[in-house]
Formats: structure tokens, sequence, C-alpha cells
């Protein structure tokens, strides 16, 4: 009998209770990968790690907001001797914990060949997207000492297997579905008709999807999930409805999104009852010159003051800061 499919949209969700007191919360979850060229072609080999020690800078930033970041690391980040002494420490006292994020290209077995389609580790042969996934826990297992019980698919990539692997290896949460979003035009999921709360993937191994946050915005935000999808190849119309004020989709990232824009977003969150918000950026932002988002010293300046501002902003509203450890006990609690 096949196995849940992480793919399909649950048409009758069976949604995530927690425990009485847990109310609602944020997680701030890091995709910690090696650096390379975004507007390049994937290359197994053209890639550094020169951001990991940007890590500890961030770290010891949340730690005085006492924010318990997830660096959901992959195998290039994993072999680094230069990740512990970043957060190893931290992960060890429980101030930060460590999660899988599968870049398939740059993750042993190197079977496959390199190609968009393939970059989606969800699209590869069941036993290769296993093996991958095995070698990559085991790695981050020995060199953090925890076995991860979280994964993000590397570009959101999921795939019809993934769900089988996650259960296979202890993992209880996915946190791979980027509710709004689709990405089927390079060959991966379409996330589009999602759900944006927590919801069981499969009660019966504990094994729940956490999906990223997103929102619509503005007058014509009911009418999002209809209007934005016929919009994918005109952004000169999206654009268009955002600087009206009628159409906005507001992820919740400091990569692309202002933060006047996230604040906007999470009030929407908020107010819709959503448990749990997850935020989330590519580590490599971490430093100048690697990303789009973070060019030099000022950008890098504005992505701190956007975590300061809506740290102020959740603290405010009275949403206080969770963790994996924190959500595994309040599901167990409410079940």
């Amino acid at each position: 009998m096949p196995g849940p499919n992480l793919l399909d949209r649950p048409l009758a969700p069976d949604y995530v209770s927690f425990g009485s007191d847990f109310g609602q919360r944020f997680l701030v979850t890091v995709d910690t990968e090696e650096e390379f060229d975004w507007s390049a072609p994937l290359d197994r080999e053209r890639h550094t790690v020169e951001t990991i020690p940007a890590l500890h800078t961030f770290q010891k930033f949340c730690e005085s907001f006492g924010v318990v970041p997830v660096y959901l690391i992959d195998y290039p980040i994993a072999q680094s001797p230069a990740a512990v002494d970043a957060i190893g420490t931290a992960v060890a006292d429980g101030k930060a914990e460590v999660g899988v994020q599968l870049h398939p290209w740059v993750n042993p077995p190197f079977s496959e060949e390199v190609t968009q389609f393939n970059s989606y580790a969800g699209n590869l042969p069941v036993e290769l997207e296993r093996e991958k996934f095995r070698i990559l826990r085991e790695a981050i297992k020995a060199q953090f000492g925890k076995p991860p019980l979280i994964y993000r698919a590397g570009r959101y990539g999921l795939g019809p297997h993934t769900a089988d692997i996650l259960q296979e290896n202890g993992i209880a949460i996915d946190t791979s579905v980027r509710a709004m979003f689709d990405y089927s035009g390079s060959g991966g999921p379409n996330y589009r008709d999602h759900p944006l709360r927590p919801y069981w993937v499969d009660r019966d191994s504990n094994l729940f999807e956490l999906p990223l946050t997103t929102v619509f915005w503005g007058p014509l935000r009911q009418l999002g999930k209809v209007i934005y999808p016929h919009l994918w190849r005109t952004p000169s119309v999206r654009g268009m409805l955002s600087r009206a004020g009628l159409l906005e989709r507001i992820p919740l990232t400091p990569e692309g999104v202002t933060a006047e824009e996230a604040v906007r977003g999470i009030d929407i969150a908020l107010d819709e009852g959503l448990p749990i918000l997850v935020l989330s950026f590519h580590s490599p932002s971490l430093a100048p010159g690697y990303t789009p988002y973070v060019r030099n010293e000022a950008d890098l300046e504005k992505l701190y003051g956007w975590w300061r501002t809506v740290f102020a902003h959740l603290s405010r509203r009275g949403i206080a800061a969770t963790s994996v450890a924190q959500i595994m006990a309040c599901v167990e609690l409410a079940q």
C-alpha cells in the first residue's frame, strides 16, 4: 500500500492541535547551505563555505532575543568542522537546533546528472533520494551529536516518496511546503493550494507538515489564490497591484521583503489564527556578496534591522519564540 505523499494537497486536512498553553508562536529557520552563484547553472564543485563563521554572529544575536533558531543543514555544511565551531555549543546547550536540508547536487552519492529537474530531490529515483538523505542525516548526527527531527527539502523539492524516507529516519516534522508558491515551471512542486496551518501527514507515525508562512495582503487578498497564479508570467501586473496596495504576496523572510511588509504579513497570519509562524532565510545572506539580497555591509545591517523590527513587533503582539523541542512536547500533550 503506498504511503503518504507530501505533494498531495490534503483535501480535508487533519490539522495539528497543540497544548492549551501553547497559544501562537514563531519559529526561525535558517537554510544553512554552501555559497554558489544563484544566477549560474548548478555545479557540484563550484561552491564555498566561507560564510559559516557568520552563523556564530547570528546565533548570538538570536540569543539576545531569546530565540532558538533551527539550522537546516546541507552536506557541505555538515562536512565542515567550522559549523561545529560556529553553532555546536549553542546546539549542545539547547540554544539552537539542527535539521536536515538536502541539496542533491552537492550530496553524495553522485549518481545523477546535475540538472534543474534533478535539483529537486523528490524527482530522483527513490533509492537515490533515500541514500542521499541517509548519508546527510548521519553526517549531521555525527557532527552535532543529536539526531535531527526536522527536514526541509532544498529548493522545497519534495517528492512522492519523501514522506516514507522521513518516517524511516525518525523525522517528525517536514517544513518544505512553501504554501502559495508554484515551482512546477522548472520541474518542481506546486504548493499553491496547500494549507498554511500545520497538518498531519501520517498521524500513526507522528509525521506532520509545518509550512513556511506566506500570506496575501490587500483588499484583494481573499482572491489571492485565484488571481496570483494567472499573473505568474506578468510580473509587471503583480508589481502594479502591489504598488497600488491591492494585492501583495508576503512570505516571512528578510530576503526581498521589507520589514514593513513583514509586519503586515505577521498581523494577517496572527489574525487568521495560525498557531506557528515559520520565518526563513538562507545562511549565505549573513555575509555580503553571496546572495542577491545582501551585496554589501549596508544590506547586511538592513537584514539585521529586519530581524530587530520583526522580533520587536512579535513581542508587542505577545508572540513568543518556539523551538522544535517545544513544538514536539506540546503536540504530544495535545494528542
